[in-house]
């Protein structure tokens, strides 16, 4: 069994990856999302009948969503181009093989047909599975990176670049900001210090989490990388005083300046970077002494992260206005993806000008190329539930759970229900808090029972396997019996 200051080093002292192969990244779990609807529509055309039962519904998700997740980051991590390349080519054939079993119409009809329609939008699909993609990439990537079939490169940088797992923490605050009250518009109800004041209360769960993980790592000797977060801080204290800090700051300024907060925060926060000794402060690796000195990583990172929750309310706010068309959808989707390119601009120059990205500091390079990497996921899925919803309007199959529904006057709420009720996609977003729980405790437990350091590639890809089939599993089966773990 590897030494804790072995898998410590194993995960230290690393640079990260290209931007270009985490952007590539965005794309795989779109085309999986965009596989497992596809197959669900040839699977009806074909005269089959839905829905399935709960152990398939559960296996094929688990195969079409998760499976192909855990072997990008392990074993096909070198081809995962020619990956994409392969899933792509193949719901492409499926989208042909869909369109030829239309009734009647050519191209341009079945396009004005569909640009022309109306969607229900009493919610947002692709955020829906936007949040649940980030905490089961985060679910994967925890254990995974302490096994060496999973690349350096992806894992958390020491000091400069950008590694999944990088982008995967910021991802994290972001996919909370997309659906916060204040994003919601849920924030108007009684008095600004009310509110306040009861999402402070609401972070007890994070707080609570935060010191029940810092006990068990101090009292088990689990290997701690220290200048990931300190020496007694960790992920759930950051989520935690983000949600306080950023509730406040939304009770004083509106809502619809989010993104003029997001940029003075980041800003002035990388003038001070730039003009004090904060930052030889943060990367010095001296002895520590001290509260502030043992946890200078987290507790300074925490103003990055507001600033990225700031821009994630800003993004949020937009995506829930009322849009019925798909026409509206396709003009909010063009700005996503505009947005992501003019923010991919300025990370070019904040990179030029200023530094690198540093999670470490959560500096402002940080800060504008989660956000920008964010909104270029979000963007891939709305392509990827676009191309779902013109598969449904062409083969007048609308029932595809967390997807965009066509509007129909009579709805068939029945079947539905029970598509939703069988689909591990909702299954994690009923729990998510929990789903986050599990993963972190497994862990744990796995690092404590397997030699993950020296483990062969073939048996690490099959713990990970396991460990997200039992993690899904448990999930799986509270949703089904509609279990919701919220008690705050």
């Amino acid at each position: 069994m590897a030494s804790p200051d072995e898998k410590v080093a194993f995960v230290s002292n690393l640079n990260g990856t290209s931007l270009t192969e985490v952007s590539l990244g965005s794309l795989l779990a779109p085309l999986c999302f965009l596989s497992r609807g596809l197959f669900l529509i040839v699977f009806q055309l074909g005269k089959g009948v839905l829905p399935l039962s709960r152990i398939s519904h559960l296996l094929l998700d688990f195969t079409t969503l998760i499976m192909p997740l855990v072997l990008s980051c392990t074993a096909l991590s070198d081809v995962l181009h020619f990956v994409i390349v392969c899933i792509a080519a193949i719901d492409f054939a499926v989208l042909s093989l869909v369109y030829k079993s239309r009734k009647q119409g050519s191209f341009s009809t079945a396009i004005d047909r569909f640009v022309g329609s109306r969607v229900e939008s009493n919610t947002v699909p692709f955020v829906t599975v936007f949040r649940v993609l980030v905490n089961v990439k985060t679910a994967i990537s925890i254990l995974a990176v302490d096994f060496s079939v999973f690349p350096r490169r992806y894992a958390k940088t020491e000091t400069y670049g950008t590694g999944v797992m990088d982008f995967g923490v910021g991802a994290y605050v972001m996919a909370n900001a997309l659906v916060c009250p204040e994003a919601r518009g849920k924030h108007t109800h009684g008095s600004k210090l009310s509110h306040v004041l009861k999402q402070s209360v609401s972070v007890w769960p994070l707080v609570l989490l935060g010191f029940v993980r810092l006990a068990s790592v101090k009292s088990s000797g689990y290997h701690e990388h220290v200048t990931e977060y300190g020496v007694h801080w960790n992920f759930f204290f950051t989520l935690a005083i983000v949600r306080i800090v950023a509730s406040a700051l939304l009770a004083l300024f509106p809502v619809r300046s989010s993104w003029i907060l997001a940029l003075i925060i980041g800003g002035a926060y990388q003038v001070i970077l730039e003009t004090t000794g904060l930052k030889a402060f943060l990367i010095r690796s001296d002895e520590r002494r001290g509260f502030l000195q043992e946890n200078k990583e987290g507790i300074f990172s925490v103003v990055g992260y507001i600033a990225i929750y700031m821009a994630g309310v800003q993004v949020g706010r937009y995506l829930m206005q009322s849009r019925a068309s798909v026409q509206e959808w396709i003009g909010a989707i063009r700005n996503l993806l505009l947005t992501s390119v003019v923010l991919f601009c300025a990370l070019y120059v904040c990179q030029t000008y200023t530094e690198p990205v540093s999670r470490r500091m959560a500096n402002l390079s940080f800060c504008v190329w989660t956000v920008a990497q964010a909104m270029l996921f979000l963007s891939c899925l709305s392509i990827g539930d676009l191309l779902l919803l013109f598969s449904k309007v062409i083969s007048d199959f609308p029932l595809v759970s967390t997807s965009w529904y066509p509007y129909q006057k009579k709805k068939s709420d029945q079947t539905r229900d029970k598509m939703d009720a069988l689909c591990l996609i909702q299954a994690v977003n009923r729990n998510q808090l929990l789903y986050f729980l599990l993963a972190n405790l497994m862990t744990g437990l796995t690092n404590v029972f397997i030699d993950t350091l020296n483990s062969s590639d073939a048996l690490s890809v099959a713990i990970l396997l396991l460990y997200m089939f039992v993690n899904s599993s448990l999930i799986f089966i509270l949703h089904i019996n509609k279990i919701t773990i919220k008690f705050w």
